[in-house]
């Protein structure tokens, strides 16, 4: 269940974008979920995006500022060794000028970008240009 809500979330967010709205609102909550939108926030994907009522089931508005053209979760999660995360980034984005994959590594959830930087590998949670 837990992987459905990530995917069923980022879903959400490409639908909205690709009608024109300013906002989605995103429900149920999950603590992988808040950390992918942590990094599209980082990356300037999206403008904010806050977390109400966590402790139930809970809701995240975000605020969309129309870059996103696709946005996807895995359903079932790839081990990928740091050594391979180059190649995996060039199979799975458009381009080398935009776009990234999230790896959940034993850091922290991250960007393909600081896995490389820090020099770890762990499981891709999606990816989003």
């Amino acid at each position: 269940m837990g992987r459905r809500i990530l995917n069923d979330a980022l879903r959400t967010i490409v639908n909205a974008e690709k009608r024109c709205f300013a906002s989605a609102q995103l429900q149920p909550v999950s603590g992988v979920m808040a950390s992918f939108l942590q990094i599209m926030k980082y990356r300037g994907y999206i403008k904010d995006f806050q977390v109400h009522d966590p402790h139930r089931v809970g809701k995240i508005t975000v605020q969309l500022l129309g870059r996103i053209n696709d946005c996807r979760a895995l359903t079932y999660r790839q081990d990928i060794k740091v050594h391979n995360v180059e190649d995996y980034t060039k199979r799975k984005l458009p381009t080398h000028q935009w776009g990234y994959v999230v790896i959940s590594t034993p850091n922290g959830v991250m960007d393909h970008e600081e896995a490389i930087r820090q020099n770890v590998g762990g499981q891709v949670l999606g990816y989003f240009y």
